[in-house]
């Protein structure tokens, strides 16, 4: 995807409202990172307990709250899922801080929680992908938060 794209999807969040500034958005990037491990952690701890679907849904927020933490870096809150993707394209990847299938995955994780949210359709092998891409992202967004400081 081009950044033309990836710009006018963001400027079309933007006047839709869906990417918002938000004054306190920095200070609150690290909490939000937080909130990813301990999503991850409880994701980890649910896998090693045989419950696939809950470890599932699980290591999606930990992805989702990871993404946040980003955007928040950058001063913005988030109000949907396309406009957050939108955002990560546009302030990480297009500057080569984020590689774009991290951002893949966050969107195959999105569909992998709503199937087994919804469905009841989830798998041993589906969960470990998502956790193994979960904690990549994470440890990603750790970095780039720590070389921003």
């Amino acid at each position: 995807m081009g950044k033309g794209i990836e710009d006018q999807d963001l400027k079309e969040c933007l006047s839709k409202g869906k990417i918002k500034k938000f004054a306190a958005a920095v200070k609150l990037a690290p909490k939000e990172l937080k909130t990813a491990r301990d999503d991850l952690k409880t994701a980890e701890n649910s896998f090693d307990d045989g419950s696939f679907k809950w470890a599932t849904i699980q290591g999606y927020y930990a992805m989702f709250h990871a993404a946040r933490a980003l955007i928040y870096s950058k001063g913005y809150r988030e109000r949907s899922h396309y406009c957050l993707i939108a955002a990560i394209k546009a302030f990480f990847v297009a500057k080569g801080l984020l590689d774009v299938n991290l951002i893949e995955a966050l969107q195959t994780a999105k569909t992998l929680r709503e199937n087994a949210d919804y469905e009841n359709e989830f798998s041993k092998e589906g969960a470990r992908n998502l956790l193994d891409k979960a904690k990549e992202l994470l440890g990603r967004a750790n970095e780039i938060l720590e070389n921003a400081k």
